[in-house]
């Protein structure tokens, strides 16, 4: 097992002028160091690998609830959509985090640090062609947090499908369910 480059990023909770496209192509072609940390920098070298090498490359993005894991994937994703000329024009992160809202509907909850929190773990991969343009993604999910469903702490809640399932008892299809308000059926539910 070989570790390469680890960069430590910090969600500063605002939009910065930082992930825009003039920015990508910055980082385009640049060698690790000859610009500032930045996601775009482990991106493109990741991507320099996998076509010199021709070898699959991973990059792991770690960190606490709220710490901006799902966005930093989402610029890393844009960033190989762009550096790639990848021949769709629909953005490839948006097809990839939208792929299945379903699991993310099972998946997030509102936690104390972030009101759509993952409670799972992720593992996308993006598949290129010979000429290192996207041509698919796959995302596989791992729930982690089970304990939510019978159990959830002061200020948080379940996970989001129960409350939309709640806001949809009345719908005909739901009614079979028997399902009231979600804070009557909360304590069914634990």
């Amino acid at each position: 097992l070989v570790v390469g480059i680890i960069l430590v990023a910090i969600n500063p909770y605002k939009q910065l002028p930082i992930y825009g496209d003039a920015i990508i192509h910055a980082y385009s072609g640049q060698n690790m160091g000859d610009m500032d940390p930045h996601i775009f920098a482990v991106a493109e070298e990741a991507y320099k690998q996998m076509a010199r090498n021709n070898k699959n490359q991973s990059i792991i993005v770690s960190g606490e609830s709220g710490a901006g894991k799902t966005v930093s994937a989402r610029y890393t994703m844009r960033y190989f959509a762009t550096v790639s000329k990848s021949s769709s024009k629909a953005h490839v992160e948006d097809k990839v985090l939208a792929s299945n809202p379903i699991t993310e509907a099972v998946g997030n909850a509102k936690t104390t640090r972030n009101d759509n929190s993952s409670r799972f773990g992720k593992y996308t991969e993006i598949s290129f062609d010979r000429s290192y343009q996207i041509i698919g993604a796959n995302m596989r999910t791992y729930l982690l947090e089970k304990s939510r469903v019978v159990f959830q702490s002061e200020n948080e809640r379940n996970y989001h499908i129960f409350y939309q399932l709640c806001a949809s008892a009345m719908q005909p299809e739901f009614k079979h369910l028997k399902l009231g308000r979600s804070q009557e059926n909360n304590l069914l539910f634990i």
